[in-house]
């Protein structure tokens, strides 16, 4: 995700929320990939460093702990750089039926 001065707060970096969501979505696609759906069930954020206009984010999920209904992500959200700016972890519930028949 490119980060966008309509993304930005009166400070000029990318508003927290955004990167919340970038973060939200990867766990999500990650979540739902088994074919089963799944929905957050819990979400918090630590962001490390200020995001600019123009930065370009990538956000990779990685499983950290699941049972037969509950996963934990821990999701990572990197500048164009390789820089971590942001640490995510949420849980999910798988809550059926599959996604795709």
């Amino acid at each position: 995700m490119t980060a966008r001065a309509d993304m930005c707060n009166g400070f000029g970096i990318l508003h927290g929320g955004v990167t919340f969501v970038l973060a939200d979505s990867a766990m999500a696609f990650a979540s739902n990939a088994g074919n089963v759906t799944s929905l957050a069930s819990s979400a918090a954020i630590d962001w490390l460093a200020p995001i600019a206009v123009g930065d370009v984010l990538t956000a990779v999920a990685s499983q950290r702990w699941t049972n037969n209904r509950s996963t934990m992500w821990d999701i990572t959200v990197s500048n164009a750089a390789g820089e971590v700016v942001a640490l995510f972890r949420g849980t999910t519930r798988k809550v059926g039926p599959a996604i795709v028949g």
